[in-house]
């Protein structure tokens, strides 16, 4: 009779929220490199062409780094005082910035140079912003209380927006009509200016309850919603609707300064000053993960093909997270990298006949007797020690690291089957007893393997009672264990009065009422 191997018994996993797809793709960024600034890293913008670069605004100055290399390639140090807001074109070729003296500049980003000053702000200026839709428009927020937008070749300011009262230190380009400018203000609130009459044409907060200075403002790209920061809360906004207040969101402990989306939209990244990155899911605007990092954050940035995120915290810290791109995903950007006549030549390459090279069965007599060739099966380890009734080296081949729980437990069983339990285990000395107490402990609250690991310490105490103070190791393990089971006995205690109280709690509400 042939040996049957040890049926390896199928258990459902306990549920945990801490592995759905969502929270494995944030945690794919992982690794992160820490770059040390001397002063606090308060702007990180990538840009929009490849193959990326990101400009990291600290001290007095901007600094390009290579994405891939995280090197810094380019440094530009020509400002009067504390750099503030770099940003660069949606062509990679220029990068702008103002500074802490109200003065703004836009430098080639490859040789450094000047190429146009901006100078009418008195005051720092916190915010300075190409145009998506008009490369040739920056947007500036100063201190000053006002916002201007300028023409970058003639240096002359196309409209100034005078309607706040308070310090500007957030503001951007609408993404779906070039002539609308929103900002967000230290008086409490957010405005929608167009520039082609320079008039407030929205206004969002203010006398909101629990309104404060509003720290950041993002735009939908579709322009029709804009999601706000104003201390630890996040507001939504419906522009459509002319400016309602569509939910306020509370997650953060301290004030939130850095909102921003990932490639699509979809989700929400916001940083606070309590250390914590999460990210939402804007059809819910529940939060599917967190990050911690370790000072609080100032800005955040992650890269338009969603590779890295970058985080500049308040003590000069650059916090760079890589995430290695699939297959399909590099191929799909390199498809969508060239041109529609070039995707149509390549969806024909590969496409050809493929000579089929599996060989041909020779035909025998129909009337021949074939006689199939069972292949015999290997078995594992630990089944050919049990065949050779080699129970403690078995119960050892099940202890190592590699082997999943099931497969440990499902051997324990079968040595109970056959009686051969007190054997595997008789015999240890402290080394070899340690592996047995650590898999009981790991275990003796899984609902899985719980009776099973009782019955197994059982069997271990009764064997080994003798020698217990022997070794110390072996005593420390064994407190553990004792310590492990009666928080488990006091959780299961409270567990079973919310049960009771639960369980009168529906039948009183499910009882008929008095006629």
């Amino acid at each position: 009779m042939d040996f049957l191997p040890t049926t390896i018994k199928a258990h459902a996993r306990p549920a945990s929220s801490k592995h759905t797809p969502e929270s494995r793709h944030w945690r794919q960024y992982k690794h992160p490199v820490f770059i040390k600034e001397y002063a606090p890293v308060t702007s990180v913008h990538f840009s929009a062409a490849k193959p990326h670069r990101y400009a990291v605004t600290a001290a007095t100055r901007v600094q390009i780094y290579a994405p891939r290399t995280q090197k810094i390639t380019k440094t530009i140090s020509r400002f009067k005082d504390v750099a503030r807001s770099g940003h660069i074109r949606g062509d990679g070729k220029l990068v702008v910035a103002g500074d802490d003296s109200g003065l703004v500049q836009v430098f080639d980003i490859n040789s450094r140079a000047i190429l146009r000053t901006l100078d009418a702000h008195k005051q720092p200026v916190h915010v300075s912003k190409f145009s998506s839709l008009s490369p040739t428009q920056v947007l500036t927020c100063s201190d000053d209380t006002n916002a201007k937008v300028w023409d970058v070749p003639s240096q002359t300011t196309i409209c100034t927006f005078f309607d706040h009262t308070d310090y500007v230190r957030t503001g951007q380009f609408s993404t779906s009509n070039p002539n609308l400018v929103l900002t967000g203000s230290y008086d409490s609130t957010i405005r929608l200016f167009d520039s082609r009459t320079g008039e407030c044409e929205m206004t969002m907060g203010g006398d909101s309850p629990g309104s404060g200075p509003v720290e950041q403002v993002l735009m939908f790209p579709s322009g029709t919603a804009v999601v706000s920061s104003a201390g630890p809360i996040i507001r939504l906004w419906d522009i459509v609707a002319g400016g309602r207040c569509l939910r306020a969101i509370s997650n953060h402990q301290k004030t939130v300064t850095a909102l921003t989306f990932n490639s699509d939209a979809s989700r929400l990244l916001t940083g606070g000053l309590d250390h914590m990155v999460k990210v939402y899911d804007v059809g819910t605007y529940k939060v599917v993960h967190t990050m911690r990092y370790p000072a609080p954050i100032l800005c955040l940035a992650i890269s338009p093909d969603e590779t890295h995120i970058v985080g500049g915290m308040s003590d000069g810290t650059l916090s760079i997270r890589r995430r290695q791109q699939k297959s399909s995903e590099s191929q799909a950007a390199l498809l969508g990298f060239g041109d529609a006549l070039f995707s149509e030549q390549l969806a024909g390459v590969g496409q050809g006949h493929v000579k089929n090279k599996s060989k041909v069965k020779p035909l025998g007599d129909a009337n021949e007797l074939m006689v199939e060739r069972r292949r015999r099966k290997r078995l594992r380890d630990y089944d050919r020690l049990l065949k050779s009734f080699k129970y403690s080296a078995a119960l050892d081949a099940v202890l190592k690291k590699n082997v999943p729980p099931t497969t440990t437990f499902s051997l324990i069983q079968e040595l109970i089957h056959r009686d051969g339990l007190k054997i595997a285990l008789a015999g240890r000395d402290d080394v070899l007893l340690e592996p047995i107490l650590r898999l009981l402990l790991k275990h003796v609250t899984d609902p899985r393997f719980g009776e099973l690991v009782c019955d197994v310490a059982q069997v271990v105490i009764d064997m080994y009672q003798p020698v217990i103070g022997q070794a110390p190791l072996i005593d420390s393990l064994f407190v553990r264990l004792h310590k492990k089971v009666m928080a488990e006995l006091r959780f299961q205690a409270e567990l079973q009065r919310a049960k009771g109280a639960l369980n009168m709690m529906i039948s009183s509400s499910l009882a008929p009422l008095p006629s």
